[in-house]
C-alpha cells in the first residue's frame, strides 16, 4: 500500500498548522544539513513559524550568510533575472503535476520594465537625496546657509562620522607606531646582546 498523496493546500487549524510546520522544518533542516556536508556548498534558510518565530540555519561555516549575501549583492541586474527565471522554471516543473493551489507564474507576474522602472525612480530618488546632502555639506562652513534643523543635524552627522574615521585612523597609526618601537627595541636587544657575546 503505498503513501496516499496530500493535497498542499493550507491548513486551517493553527495547531494543526504548527506541528506541520515542525515536522516538515526537522526534515528541511537535515536535507540542507546533507546538502552543506556533501556538496560542500553554503547553504542558508530562514524560517517563519505559524506564531511569527524567526528560524535562521546557515550551513557549518559561521560567517556562511554574509557571504551568501555578499555574493548575491555582487551579482549584475542580468544575473540575478537570469537565477529568477531559473527559479520559476524549475518551480512549474515541481508543481505543474501536483493538486497545489500555489501557481509559480504569479512569481513572475513583474516584467523587466517593471523591474528596471523601479530601480530607475528609485536611482532617481538617491541622486536627489546625494544633491542635496552634498549642498548641505557644502554650505556647512557657513552658518547663515542654514535654513532648518535637519540640515544642522546632518551637518553633525557628519562631523560626528569624520571625527570617528580620525579617531579610528589615529589608533591604528599608535598600534603601528608601538609595534614599530618594539620591533626597534627587540632588534636593538639582539644587537646588543651579539656585541656583546663577540666581545667576550
Amino acid at each position: 500500500m503505498g503513501r496516499k498523496k496530500l493535497k498542499i493546500q493550507r491548513l486551517e487549524d493553527l495547531k494543526a498548522r504548527q506541528a506541520k510546520y515542525s515536522k516538515r522544518k526537522t526534515g528541511i533542516l537535515k536535507k540542507a544539513k546533507e546538502l552543506n556536508i556533501l556538496c560542500e556548498v553554503d547553504v542558508a534558510l530562514l524560517f517563519s513559524s505559524p506564531s511569527g518565530r524567526p528560524t535562521l540555519f546557515v550551513g557549518k561555516n559561521s560567517n556562511g550568510l554574509s557571504s551568501i549575501l555578499k555574493r548575491l549583492s555582487n551579482l549584475s541586474f542580468e544575473e540575478r533575472e537570469e537565477r529568477r527565471a531559473y527559479t520559476i522554471e524549475m518551480l512549474k516543473k515541481i508543481y505543474e503535476n501536483s493538486e497545489s493551489e500555489f501557481d509559480p507564474l504569479s512569481l513572475s507576474h513583474d516584467t523587466n520594465a517593471d523591474i528596471h522602472k523601479l530601480y530607475e525612480d528609485e536611482l532617481q530618488e538617491l541622486k536627489h537625496k546625494l544633491v542635496q546632502k552634498s549642498k548641505i555639506l557644502r554650505d556647512w562652513r557657513n552658518p547663515n546657509n542654514v535654513e532648518d534643523i535637519n540640515q544642522i543635524k546632518m551637518m553633525e552627522d557628519h562631523l560626528i562620522e569624520s571625527l570617528n574615521g580620525l579617531r579610528s585612523r589615529k589608533n591604528q597609526l599608535t598600534i603601528e607606531q608601538q609595534i614599530r618601537e618594539r620591533e626597534s627595541e627587540v632588534g636593538l636587544s639582539i644587537s646588543m646582546k651579539l656585541f656583546m657575546h663577540f666581545q667576550l
